[in-house]
């Protein structure tokens, strides 16, 4: 038995209590039936119409942004409800969006409307799970399938196309070869849909556990959507360090990368500015030179016109643009590397060279210890509280003045005293530093 919240059952007690049908539908009840997953979000479908509706949760705080297409929130304890009457949509001229909705008395009817068979499941505590389309089937068989005419579905929202790829992603699922048919077909109608969402569902896509099995099966999904991509589809590297083209290798580094955004964007895009560096050595053997600066270049324009915001534009391009910096297990570069890019881009720059050496030849894997090695020292460096920035040094800019340093002379100095500590040179420790900072002085007269 499903586990509703307090206030979904005070919903449904009261829609039934005026003499109408209820009942939760949408991922609640999907993830019930995939794993108990608890809900998130909670969605009622009923035969009131939306003023009944109304009429039937008049004590209670009421939203209606949804009410053109039969949606009222309901807020219940601070818990919002969205309530929907059973519908049947119109055409959809913007292959996004129903032009109208018209409202039914019939839950199968409504349900048929849906756009995959496991997210057009009800449930009622009285009735339990029920089914109308196969979606509990579909879910034990691990498929994603179109509700009804898979062609009619994706013409009606394009965006539907991205959400297959994305639960087939994040749930591990194949979608039905009749559905997966229909994507590649109506993929072009992916043009029609707004950066933002692409964005969203691309996220969730890369982030899921497999990502690597639908980046492969719809390379020709993400043309549409990032056409800087497709020079690398097949692409053969032609370097002892590759067994795999761009692609493969791109899809391989994705897959061993943790699933965290920034990283499985840039995991994606890392080595997209491979094919137009691309060179020969007289041995026949390839080189990319410049391919990370290039790449970097790339991403900062796809992130752009998916509409990321700053922050994640500068830190998945660079990721993109360091991910083919040298790297040793050395105390004293690590520092420099925390000092350069702070600690949460040095440990994603470790993780990043981590999954492309894993997506890259046997001859390479030796080099996973020392990975492993600058994560213990990073984490060393760490629980010593050691300076890397100019923030935590024990001194500032109100001693260098003391000592007599003007103007531009604070910042080198300030600079040299982190770049001693950062070397071992010289300890953290104000007198120590302090003094450094006098003999730099009486060094520049």
């Amino acid at each position: 038995m499903m586990k509703l919240a307090p206030q979904v059952n005070t919903a449904l007690e009261l829609l039934e209590a005026a003499g109408y049908e209820a009942y939760l539908v949408g991922g609640a009840v999907r993830d019930f039936v995939r794993d108990s997953s608890p809900a998130k979000d909670w969605d009622i479908a009923t035969n009131a119409l939306p003023e009944q509706v109304k009429a039937v949760f008049a004590g209670f705080r009421l939203i209606e942004t949804g009410l053109k297409h039969g949606t009222v929130t309901v807020v219940i304890d601070h818990i919002q409800l969205e309530i929907t009457t059973y519908r049947v949509d119109g055409g959809y001229t913007d292959h996004r969006h129903p032009d109208a909705v018209s409202f039914t008395r019939s839950l199968k009817e409504d349900l048929e409307r849906r756009d995959f068979t496991m997210n057009a499941l009800a449930y009622h505590p009285a009735a339990g799970v029920v089914d109308l389309v196969g979606g509990r089937a579909d879910i034990e068989a691990g498929l994603v399938r179109c509700v009804g005419d898979p062609d009619r579905r994706f013409r009606e929202d394009g965006l539907r196309m991205l959400r297959a790829l994305r639960f087939a992603s994040v749930y591990g699922m194949t979608i039905e070869p009749g559905t997966a048919a229909a994507v590649h077909r109506n993929r072009a109608l992916l043009e029609r849909i707004a950066a933002e969402r692409v964005q969203a569902e691309l996220t969730k896509l890369l982030c899921g556990r497999g990502a690597a099995a639908v980046l492969r099966s719809f390379a020709d999904v993400l043309e549409v959507l990032i056409p800087e991509l497709v020079p690398m589809f097949g692409f053969d590297q032609r370097n002892p360090h590759h067994d795999r083209d761009v692609w493969e290798h791109t899809i391989a580094v994705v897959e061993h990368t943790p699933p965290e955004p920034v990283l499985r964007w840039a995991a994606l895009f890392h080595d997209m500015g491979k094919p137009s560096c691309f060179s020969l050595t007289e041995d026949g053997v390839g080189h990319f030179f410049g391919h990370a600066e290039q790449g970097a270049v790339m991403t900062e324009r796809i992130l752009d016109r998916l509409r990321f915001d700053r922050d994640g534009r500068e830190r998945i391009a660079r990721l993109v643009r360091y991910h083919d910096m040298p790297l040793t297990a050395d105390r004293k570069r690590i520092k420099r590397l925390l000092s350069k890019h702070g600690v949460e881009a040095a440990r994603q720059l470790i993780g990043l060279h981590r999954a492309d050496t894993l997506g890259q030849s046997a001859v390479c894997k030796p080099r996973l210890a020392v990975f492993d090695t600058m994560d213990a020292i990073v984490e060393e460096i760490l629980r010593e509280e050691a300076c890397f920035s100019l923030k935590d040094l024990a001194v500032n800019g109100t001693d260098m003045l003391d000592l007599g340093f003007r103007g531009r002379e604070i910042g080198a100095v300030l600079q040299k005293c982190l770049d001693a500590v950062l070397d071992e040179r010289a300890a953290n420790d104000r007198e120590e530093l302090l003094s450094f900072a006098r003999a730099e002085r009486t060094a520049a007269k």
